[in-house]
């Protein structure tokens, strides 16, 4: 790979990284399983990165030609710098990231409908909790006439189950 090509993937990759929120998106997994595939892509991410930043970030070391002409001969060494400076290396074309865009961009989507389902569940949810809490905040201050007035069927019960003795011992 060329010097100034290289620097360019580093770049990119230098950008892409920092645009990457691991964190937050690691809040939105749920489940134990997906903790754990997205650990070993976390860290495939890292490797790779790791790689780009160390081996491919640094300059080739430039090519002293007057030395191998005064070992070689000014022939043969002209032909091989010339060789050498008409190698290009092609540059790499992303033909994957259009397939699974599209998929990826239909899975963030799910993903975001399903966090906002999640999120009036879990409203809704509050909601009944601090009912329910409410509900035995009262009974537990309520005498047992004020219950009974507001239950008469209760009431009518327990006079049933004590006037028929279920209660005995």
């Amino acid at each position: 790979m060329s010097g100034s090509g290289t620097k360019k993937v580093v770049e990119a990759a230098t950008k892409a990284t920092k645009a990457l929120d691991w964190d937050g998106m690691a809040k939105m997994l749920v489940t134990e399983e997906a903790r754990k595939e997205f650990a070993n892509l976390r860290r495939a991410f890292d490797e790779v990165n790791q790689q780009l930043q160390t081996k491919f970030s640094q300059e080739p070391e430039p090519i002293d030609w007057e030395y191998y002409r005064k070992g070689i001969g000014s022939r043969l060494v002209d032909m091989y710098k010339e060789a050498y400076e008409s190698i290009e290396i092609p540059k790499f074309v992303d033909t994957v990231t259009p397939q699974y865009k599209p998929k990826f961009d239909a899975l963030l989507l799910e993903l975001k409908e399903a966090e906002q389902k999640s999120l009036k569940e879990s409203e809704r949810l509050e909601k009944e909790i601090a009912e329910v809490q409410e509900m035995k905040r009262k009974i537990n201050t309520m005498t047992a006439e004020e219950y009974f007035q507001k239950h008469p069927e209760l009431k009518q019960k327990f006079d049933d189950e004590i006037r028929n003795d279920y209660w005995g011992y």
